[in-house]
């Protein structure tokens, strides 16, 4: 009874697919075990001629955000491949209608992804991108982590 307890705390929620085709398969699970209301889809479901994917975002908050910078950490077949982080939300001025989502809304948004400035060769890819409510990156909103094969 006890192993099982510790297995449902501490291990990470089942994976979600995004989409599979014949390039490219992606799917994703949070880095925690807390229940997220989130959803997050990708078409096309191709890497081929460099398309511009069309995302869209569903995401219900477990806290207001005012302040949000993301890290994106990417790794190419097990290799560190890129670290890039990106303020969205400072709290004034902010550009982005997220930057005001309070707890409990749920936000929809939808937004391209430019796929021909980037070049994927083929290989395994895992992406963890996290929410920080804060400058100093201790208030995680969320944590995704991201698998993308390319084939």
């Amino acid at each position: 009874m006890f192993g099982l307890l510790f297995f449902i705390l501490f291990t990470p929620g089942v994976s979600e697919f995004i989409c599979t085709s014949s390039d490219l398969e992606m799917s994703y699970t949070f880095c925690d075990s807390t229940a997220h209301s989130f959803m997050f889809n990708l078409t096309p479901c191709s890497t081929k001629n460099k398309p511009v994917w069309k995302a869209a975002l569903t995401w219900i908050p477990r806290s207001d955000i005012h302040f949000l910078k993301i890290v994106f950490n990417v790794w190419y077949d097990g290799a560190k491949a890129l670290l890039w982080k990106e303020l969205l939300c400072s709290g004034a001025d902010d550009e982005y209608s997220l930057c005001r989502t309070l707890k409990g809304e749920t936000l929809d948004s939808a937004f391209d992804i430019k796929g021909s400035r980037l070049e994927f060769p083929k290989g395994n890819y895992s992406i963890v991108i996290q929410g920080f409510s804060d400058d100093s990156e201790n208030n995680m909103l969320i944590c995704l982590n991201f698998t993308m094969i390319v084939k």
